[in-house]
């Protein structure tokens, strides 16, 4: 389940972590059976008649375990009577009979018993869940430790060790955060309905597999079933079945004789189901929110489901994995996943093993004599491929996943980053600089000149001046990966410089669907007037790329629209707010929806949208703030200022509150009430420039003007390309006699965008030509 940092995920993409309304005191049970027939699904069974080999691979694999029912067959953990304490949390653990019962705090703080219902995985860890009478399905926050005794298993141990937990707390293990029906479930069983029920805060959720079945990847398997038993008839499009894989091209990954490289490339015809299989498997091994109520496999990826792009403390700077992100948004970084490269290329997709073992399985299209020899990996004791190319990051405790980027390594990058590197995770003794040294004795200095994109990444991270145009060459660089081309556009600066602008222009037009749908979200930076060519991509083949138009749109008046688009931007805005709605159970997903209203103009659904998140969460952030500025917009202050105040109570750490509230307060007139809650928001979040720059002005406006401008001189210094705090303190040194910083600084912002027609205008002001 999710750790504290990744709870707010939906806030920083498209919105969308699931959750649920806040579950009264109630006693868990064991639930009835909850498999239900699912038109044109068989079951595993069904396809075992037929394919005994791939059925008896599958039942060994973490997918066959990846949720079973709380039988002695199937639970790992020690429930003899053990109480397990770690000196914040405590746990007992016992049977009854053929119940397994978990003793610790529940809903309210209360301690009781708590029966498994099911069991979650099992290698390297088990969880185990708990079934409420509401049809909720929560996960136990006590793990299993599967591992053998000898690697440190055999032992119960607390997933977030750290943390307190209190009950209220969305990740405490009755909360949003920590509820198996929308968090886990789509990925856990087959052909899996949801069936959450908004007006009731009930659930009826069902699979027709409680694991994940033959059907999960094939999709459902009836009309195959009937062709096999009906003589197999040619004609029948991929023989029935859902999902076509299957690759009947005839071609190989072959080494091309006298090649000196090395590297099997891929001779035939095209390879067929390449396409499909990385679809298969990306809504269960990417990080993404899912758009589509209940999807189904045989379907795109971006149909079904946003991805998050390279993201802080989702991903270094480099692209290395660094939150819980799994497999896919490293492996579409790859050179070997543009070379036509596949999950089952490596991969056994029946039992999930790798299909050779150690260097082996590289082997295939490296060539041993090439690559797995000293010449290569400068190691006279010999090492492993995954060693150097596919460092890993130990997950929920125990559990140690692989980066599916295969970057070659780069210790001076990963230094310059700030990002871990391959070299010092084993040399555990030596440093970067020192790794740094040793490519360089091996390879020469060429590839430490050789550009990198980590660095653009990292200078675009940190705001640093002349990132724009870097990031704005990233993201048209065509040879480079879909996913961080799209991360280099979030990059960009707002309002957009010439070289950002020209980015987004150009990428609107891109054929990587990714890009396209980045690209649109950036126009939000933009007047509503200049967002009116999203109206082409509201008919888009791909889902995500068509609810980003209708997005970008939701400002436009629908006259402003061309009327032949005004049907196809109907259309894409029920799909946008459709994908909103798949998260009902969470106030982030109602914060969305609110503001899409709000823009469209809408002010009772967007109020009532606001009232919605805040009946499943009363103290939630986003909805306390923006309903807010809705009851200050429309007169009622006082409403206004109990909800900020409320909020500043209930999250006291966060600067959000404490900005808004110093904000409606400067704005009443009474700046000198505002100022402590806004230098508490620039204190709370100095990374933040914008509480800086409004505590500063605050300064001004109260005749503190030597000390706004002492705060505007430490916030240019640690934020250089902030244009508003750049202007405010060129006007306020101008107004303070010092017109020659004043030009320095009016200098400054037209190289960072030489179209600011403001610092053209200061300057000429100043007499500078």
């Amino acid at each position: 389940m999710l750790r504290r940092g990744l709870a707010t995920l939906g806030l920083l993409l498209l919105a969308g972590l699931p959750a649920l309304v806040a579950g009264l005191l109630v006693q868990p049970s064991l639930p009835v059976a909850r498999e239900r027939a699912l038109a044109g699904f068989v079951g595993s069974a069904t396809c075992a008649g037929c394919h005994a080999r791939e059925a008896e691979a599958w039942r060994a694999s973490d997918h066959a375990r990846a949720m079973a029912s709380a039988t002695p067959a199937h639970v790992l953990g020690d429930f003899s009577g053990v109480t397990v304490t770690d000196g914040r949390h405590t746990a007992s653990f016992r049977r009854e009979g053929e119940r397994f019962l978990i003793r610790t705090d529940g809903p309210g703080g209360t301690v009781a018993d708590f029966p498994v219902s099911e069991t979650f995985g099992a290698d390297p860890l088990q969880q185990y869940l708990v079934f409420f009478p509401d049809g909720r399905r929560q996960v136990l926050p006590w793990a299993w430790d599967s591992r053998p005794a000898g690697e440190g298993g055999q032992r119960w141990y607390h997933l977030m060790p750290a943390e307190a937990l209190p009950p209220g707390d969305p990740l405490h293990w009755t909360g949003r955060d920590q509820n198996w029906n929308f968090m886990c479930a789509a990925c856990h069983s087959t052909g899996l309905t949801r069936g959450h029920d908004a007006a009731q805060g009930r659930y009826d959720t069902a699979w027709t597999e409680i694991s994940v079945g033959c059907e999960a990847c094939h999709g459902p398997g009836a009309a195959h079933v009937a062709w096999a038993q009906g003589g197999r008839p040619p004609g029948l499009a991929h023989r029935g079945l859902a999902v076509a894989m299957r690759d009947a091209s005839g071609g190989a990954w072959r080494f091309p004789p006298g090649d000196a490289r090395g590297i099997a490339r891929w001779e035939g015809p095209p390879r067929e189901g390449v396409a499909a299989q990385l679809d298969t498997c990306a809504p269960c091994h990417a990080r993404a929110r899912p758009i589509v109520a209940d999807p189904q496999p045989g379907a795109r990826f971006l149909d079904t489901h946003a991805p998050v792009l390279l993201q802080p403390d989702l991903y270094h700077a480099d692209g290395q994995m660094q939150g819980e992100v799994f497999e896919w948004g490293s492996f579409v970084q790859s050179r070997m996943q543009r070379a036509g490269v596949t999950c089952g290329d490596c991969h056994d997709p029946h039992s999930g093993r790798l299909r050779a073992e150690g260097n082996a399985v590289c082997a295939q299209c490296h060539l041993p004599a090439r690559f797995d020899t000293p010449a290569h990996h400068h190691h006279a004791e010999g090492a492993s491929c995954a060693g150097c190319h596919m460092p890993a990051v130990t997950y929920m405790v125990v559990d140690r996943r692989r980066d599916h980027s295969f970057r070659v390594p780069r210790p001076d990058v990963a230094q310059a980053v700030g990002a871990p590197d391959a070299c010092t995770a084993c040399h555990t003794g030596r440093t970067a600089e020192w790794a740094a040294q040793r490519i360089v004795d091996w390879h020469g200095p060429e590839r430490r000149e050789t550009p990198h994109p980590a660095l653009t990444i990292a200078a675009g991270r940190r705001g640093e001046r002349g990132a724009d145009a870097a990031l704005a060459a990233l993201a048209i660089d065509r040879n480079q990966p879909a996913i961080l081309r799209a991360t280099a556009l979030t990059l960009l600066p707002v309002p957009p410089t010439q070289p950002a602008a020209q980015a987004v222009g150009a990428t609107l037009l891109d054929p990587e669907p990714l890009v396209r749908a980045t690209a649109l979200r950036a126009l939000e930076g933009l007047h509503p007037r200049n967002r009116l060519h999203a109206a082409r991509f509201l008919g888009d083949p791909v889902r995500l790329v068509r609810i980003e138009a209708a997005r970008a749109l939701a400002p436009v008046p629908l006259t402003a629209l061309p009327e032949a688009a005004r049907p196809a931007f109907a259309r894409a805005w029920d799909e946008l707010i459709a994908s909103e709605r798949v998260a009902a159970e969470r106030p982030e997903a109602h914060v969305n929806i609110a503001g899409l209203l709000a823009q469209r103009g809408d002010a009772a659904g967007a109020e009532a949208a606001w009232r919605a998140a805040l009946a499943l969460d009363p103290d939630y952030l986003p909805a306390l703030v923006n309903m807010a500025e809705f009851e200050g917009q429309g007169g009622r202050s006082a409403a206004a200022l109990a909800l900020l105040e409320r909020a500043v109570a209930a999250h006291p750490a966060d600067p959000t509150g404490h900005h808004a509230l110093g904000l409606m307060l400067a704005r009443a007139g009474r700046a000198g009430a505002a100022l402590p809650a806004l230098t508490r928001a620039a204190e709370l979040a100095p990374e933040q420039p914008r509480y800086g720059y409004v505590r500063a002005i605050a300064l001004n406006s109260l005749g503190q003007r030597g000390e706004a401008r002492q705060a505007l001189r430490e916030l240019v210094q640690r934020h250089p390309r902030h244009r508003d705090s750049l202007v405010a303190l060129a006007t306020l040194e101008r107004d303070l006699g010092d017109r020659a910083e004043a030009a320095r600084l009016a200098a400054l912002l037209l190289t960072l965008d030489p179209s600011d027609r403001a610092a053209a205008a200061l300057r000429a002001e100043l007499g500078q030509p």
